[in-house]
């Protein structure tokens, strides 16, 4: 009987270590080299009626986007809702394995936004390969699943890697891995953050980002 007790004693702490080891904060940045990144990389999409000033600043290095949801789209041809987002140019990619990092911010209010995408898609299944989208203080991968809750008004950290050839998508949250998913096919891919009004938008969106970095596995 004692053997027996100590036996499931010893498999209750085996789990525990198995699921903690697996919450465990990990580097995600591990065997990727980050590219060189300058103003020039960072290409404002806003309301094609606003001056950059009026949804956009950048100060201590800190890029701070917001938009209305009755804002115009992005150029007058568009038929898309209002964003605010800076796409990462330069860095198109079509194969390899490729990593978004970054420091984000959401303040209380914002919702039914993309924050961060990954550009790119097949015609027959969607435009992007990943979406994260903030709804009512939760961050979530499209819809669902959530990868963070209680999001409002703090830094952190989001680490999106993307597997062109193996069509695998994964997002670290402040270093765990939160999301593992496939990709939507698609030859042409870019990194893309801010505010991109969804379906159930708030009047008013914004998300603040530092530490902006692009990497590549070795």
């Amino acid at each position: 009987m004692a053997f027996l007790v100590l036996f499931s004693l010893l498999c209750v702490s085996l789990s525990h270590l198995i699921a903690f080891q697996a919450n465990a904060q990990q580097d995600p940045t591990t065997g990727f080299t980050a590219v060189s990144l300058s103003r020039s990389n960072f290409v404002l999409q806003k309301p094609y009626d606003k001056s950059p000033s009026e949804r956009y600043s950048f100060n201590n290095g800190e890029h701070r986007l917001w938009v209305f949801a009755n804002d115009k789209p992005y150029s007058p041809s568009s038929t898309t809702k209002p964003r605010t987002e800076i796409r990462i140019g330069g860095y198109d990619y079509s194969s390899g394995v490729w990593q978004f990092e970054g420091q984000a911010y959401v303040p209380s209010g914002t919702s039914g936004t993309s924050i961060m995408q990954i550009f790119g898609g097949s015609p027959s299944t969607r435009s992007t390969t990943i979406m994260l989208r903030v709804y009512s203080g939760s961050l979530t991968v499209y819809r669902d699943p959530v990868v963070l809750q209680n999001m409002y008004n703090r830094w952190f950290k989001v680490n999106v890697i993307h597997d062109v050839g193996a069509s695998n998508v994964k997002v670290y949250i402040d270093g765990v891995l939160r999301y593992q998913g496939s990709d939507a096919g698609g030859n042409n891919h870019y990194f893309k953050f801010g505010v991109y009004a969804q379906n159930g938008e708030s009047n008013y969106m914004e998300s603040r980002w530092r530490g902006i970095r692009v990497l590549r596995r070795n």
